[in-house]
């Protein structure tokens, strides 16, 4: 059954596309429609918290309507609300506080529609009778394409038709990825029948703030999940002060400018996809623990030295090329790990929650960098940054819960983890 799970990846492939382009242009568009960065960032925190809040607490709808269904609706809802952000503009019916609201709902649809599309992953990789680093692997090969493409084809975009008309591109992808995901994935049940009894006592489906806290429940008693989520949230925040302020401080004072932010972050991309389908083909065979840890130091430490010590570009774009294809291989190993030890009945929430915390600092990332660098300057403020990384990085050597990486689950006939096609139908 290769048509859902490479239908699911073309989908995803649509819609993160559209969201890369957003990326760019709407950010530009507060800029130009405002004139103020301090508003533009506000427009920028508008969309990003409701979107975590909204993956964090959508994951019981997800286990009792199906992942398939939540991220259809979810995708026909922000076709209409990106697309109603130019169409107003243009009728000059765009004030600010409408516009903030417009993000802040954008952002509300694409976080349980992001989580359900996550939480898909067991059942397609079963479906397909294939490993679940394959599939994982895959959907990382498919982000780090989208991010590196999306962010040229929104500058290229921007730069022909302005950041408002722009922003039609992001929404007609929601609807293109939504309808190719209806069509891909009819008929793969997103949870298999022992899940659906499970979820449902003698009563009906528990009420959701019961189902919620059974989500919280399961990741505080599950120790590998929960050293993994607290780590990546760390470096996600480092991420976000790296992407959003350190390097494009660093191209202004280099002289850089933007071509240089745009070749150093698509060299990345670029190297990351690759790291990903290697990690497709081969990380299921390789050892979680060792390959957990040293990707991570690759990927972290060197490419905040080599900005601080100011050194050529070349050995700059070097550096990126061994990082991304280091950090290429992380979220298929991390997402295999994540969905062999979450039951079928709570990969919704399970899922949902684990992505939302791991998300959770990340708007604060940039102001991290920014009083970093008010503080001691940049060079100092690369160092310090890195060096944090660095000692994120070192948490699994001296926590003993992240050695359970390595533990695979035993495939057993009919399970997730037994590699025969399944024929089982769904919602």
């Amino acid at each position: 059954m290769s048509r859902p799970l490479y239908g699911w990846l073309t989908a995803n492939a649509v819609s993160l596309t559209g969201t890369r382009v957003s990326m760019v242009a709407l950010p530009l568009f507060a800029l130009e429609t405002t004139g103020s960065a301090t508003l533009t960032g506000l427009v920028a925190l508008a969309e990003t918290l409701p979107l975590v809040l909204l993956k964090m607490l959508g994951g019981p709808f997800i286990d009792r309507v199906g992942p398939r269904r939540v991220a259809m609706a979810c995708d026909a809802g922000s076709v209409l609300v990106v697309a109603s952000i130019p169409v107003l503009h243009d009728a000059g019916m765009l004030p600010f506080g409408l516009l903030l609201a417009l993000v802040a709902a954008a952002g509300a649809l694409r976080g349980p529609s992001d989580a359900a599309r996550h939480a898909m992953t067991p059942a397609l990789a079963h479906a397909a009778g294939v490993p679940m680093e394959r599939v994982t692997g895959l959907g990382g090969t498919v982000e780090r394409t989208a991010s590196m493409l999306g962010a040229a084809v929104g500058g290229a975009l921007v730069a022909a038709v302005g950041p408002a008309h722009t922003l039609l591109v992001d929404a007609l992808s929601f609807g293109v990825g939504g309808l190719v995901l209806a069509w891909a994935t009819h008929g793969v049940a997103a949870l298999g029948p022992a899940a659906e009894e499970e979820s449902e006592g003698a009563d009906g489906p528990a009420p959701y703030l019961t189902q919620l806290r059974e989500g919280w429940d399961f990741l505080r008693r599950e120790p590998v999940l929960l050293g993994v989520t607290a780590m990546v949230a760390v470096t996600n925040l480092l991420d976000a002060a790296w992407t959003t302020v350190l390097v494009p401080v660093w191209a202004v004072t280099s002289g850089g400018g933007a071509a240089a932010v745009g070749l150093l972050f698509a060299v990345f991309s670029g190297a990351s996809a690759l790291g990903s389908i290697t990690a497709s083909v081969w990380a299921a065979r390789l050892p979680r623990f060792r390959l957990y840890v040293g990707c991570f130091l690759l990927a972290g430490l060197p490419r905040f030295v080599v900005l601080a010590l100011d050194s050529p570009l070349w050995v700059i774009l070097g550096v990126a090329v061994v990082g991304g294809y280091a950090a290429g291989f992380l979220n298929p190993v991390l997402g295999a790990v994540q969905f062999e030890r979450i039951p079928p009945a709570l990969v919704g929430r399970v899922s949902s929650l684990t992505s939302a915390l791991c998300w959770s600092l990340m708007p604060f990332g940039g102001v991290l960098a920014g009083v970093v660098i008010g503080g001691v300057g940049l060079s100092p403020a690369l160092l310090v940054v890195g060096v944090a990384y660095l000692l994120a990085t070192l948490t699994p050597a001296v926590d003993h819960r992240f050695r359970d990486l390595d533990r695979r689950p035993e495939p057993t006939p009919g399970s997730r983890f037994d590699a025969r096609p399944a024929t089982s139908t769904t919602r």
